[in-house]
C-alpha cells in the first residue's frame, strides 16, 4: 500500500502563504544585517499574514505565538522599504500568477456588511439599496 498522498483540488492556507512569501522573496530584495534576530522570510510571513487577516502587523505579532516582535518587523519595514512600491509589487505578484495557481473552478465566499446611509437621497447612485433597515434603504456596502 502506497503512503504517497494525492493532491486534492483545494488550495490550503499554508500553501498560499508559502507561495506569496516565496514570490515576495524572489521579487523584493531585502538584506538584513548578519546579527539581525529575524530574516526576510519572517518579515514576509508577517506582511502576508496581516494582509490575509485584514489586520495590522502589530496586531498579528501580538496574537501569534511564533511571530517576531512587532518592533523588529516595523523597524525593517520603515527602514528598508518604500511602502508604496512594495504595495505595487505585491499587487502585481498577486495578479501575475493567479490564473496559473487557482484550479479551474474556485468557490468564493463574500461577507457583505451594510452600513446605513442617512444622507441626501439624490446622492445615492454609488450606494447599495436593500430592504429598509434602521430607517433607510440606502447603504454603504
Amino acid at each position: 500500500m502506497s503512503k504517497t498522498q494525492q493532491a486534492d483540488d483545494e488550495i490550503h492556507e499554508d500553501q498560499l502563504l508559502n507561495f506569496l512569501v516565496n514570490a515576495l522573496d524572489e521579487e523584493v530584495a531585502l538584506t538584513l544585517a548578519e546579527n539581525a534576530e529575524i530574516d526576510a522570510e519572517d518579515i514576509y510571513e508577517v506582511l502576508v499574514g496581516a494582509c490575509a487577516d485584514g489586520t495590522s502587523v502589530s496586531t498579528l505579532c501580538e496574537k501569534s505565538e511564533d511571530a517576531p516582535h512587532e518592533n523588529s518587523v516595523l523597524y525593517h519595514l520603515h527602514t528598508k522599504f518604500d511602502l508604496e512600491t512594495l504595495e505595487q509589487v505585491g499587487n502585481a505578484l498577486l495578479q501575475k500568477d493567479v490564473l496559473d495557481v487557482l484550479p479551474q473552478q474556485v468557490e468564493v465566499v463574500s461577507d457583505l456588511h451594510l452600513r446605513p446611509y442617512y444622507g441626501d437621497e439624490d446622492g445615492t447612485d454609488g450606494l447599495y439599496h436593500s430592504q429598509a433597515k434602521r430607517g433607510t434603504t440606502a447603504f454603504h456596502a
